[in-house]
């Protein structure tokens, strides 16, 4: 259902503005309505994708919905606060990366990965933010340290694995995946430095977090449909 799909992705880019304003936003309503925008986000996403009829000749269909899915619980832990919510919102969205990254290991670029351009670029990211945003988190938590340490890594995996992806698929599906992947690490970094190296970040701050967040979300299902190559006349 071509126009289903259309609607509920215009939907989502809805939610997607409407919870990026209101991260960056003080006060109890804001975060009241958060709860219904950033809860609405991924389920109208994982709507459009499945209705999409290119879904099902993807390659990428049950990773991207996996990593959906998981991306949804993440969501719904981080509107909580404290140290319980972050690490179930973390553990959930180390759980959707691990879901992107075997999706993209069955259809990467058969050349090794840690020879390539986006693994040696991923290796250095870990080691010049995830590095030391595990170790702000540890100062902040002890117990936070080693599960930051852990999800940056898959963070980075998935980004290098989404622009490592097999030269045979469509060039736009390659190109959706890739900033989708960079656009996950982006906002993943801002969130870390947010929480734990900067001791006063401005409130628009989380609207970036959101704003990369869900250009992410969208870019990664985006670049799953397209996979699927061109749809027969």
């Amino acid at each position: 259902m071509p126009g289903a799909a259309s609607a509920l992705r215009l939907a989502f880019g809805a939610l997607a503005i409407a919870d990026t304003v209101l991260a960056g936003l003080p006060g109890p309503q804001a975060e009241r309505t958060r709860l219904v925008t950033k809860t609405l986000l991924m389920p109208t996403l994982a709507g459009s994708f499945a209705l999409d009829p290119r879904a099902r000749r993807s390659p990428l269909h049950r990773s991207t919905q996996a990593g959906q899915g998981f991306g949804w619980l993440g969501d719904v832990a981080l509107l909580g606060s404290g140290t319980g919510p972050f690490l179930a919102g973390m553990g959930a969205f180390g759980a959707g990366q691990v879901a992107y990254i075997r999706g993209f290991r069955r259809v990467a670029n058969p050349n090794p990965l840690r020879r390539s351009a986006a693994g040696k670029v991923a290796a250095g990211l870990f080691v010049v933010s995830g590095i030391p945003m595990a170790w702000g988190a540890a100062r902040a938590e002890p117990v936070l340290g080693p599960g930051v340490l852990a999800y940056a890594g898959l963070l980075t995996a998935m980004a290098a694995y989404a622009a490592h992806l097999d030269p045979n698929l469509p060039p736009d599906a390659r190109r959706a995946t890739a900033l989708g992947g960079l656009a996950f690490l982006a906002s993943d970094t801002l969130l870390g430095l947010g929480q734990f190296v900067l001791t006063d970040p401005p409130p628009a701050w989380n609207s970036a977090v959101m704003a990369t967040y869900t250009a992410a979300q969208f870019l990664l299902a985006d670049g799953a449909l397209r996979a699927a190559g061109p749809t027969a006349a």
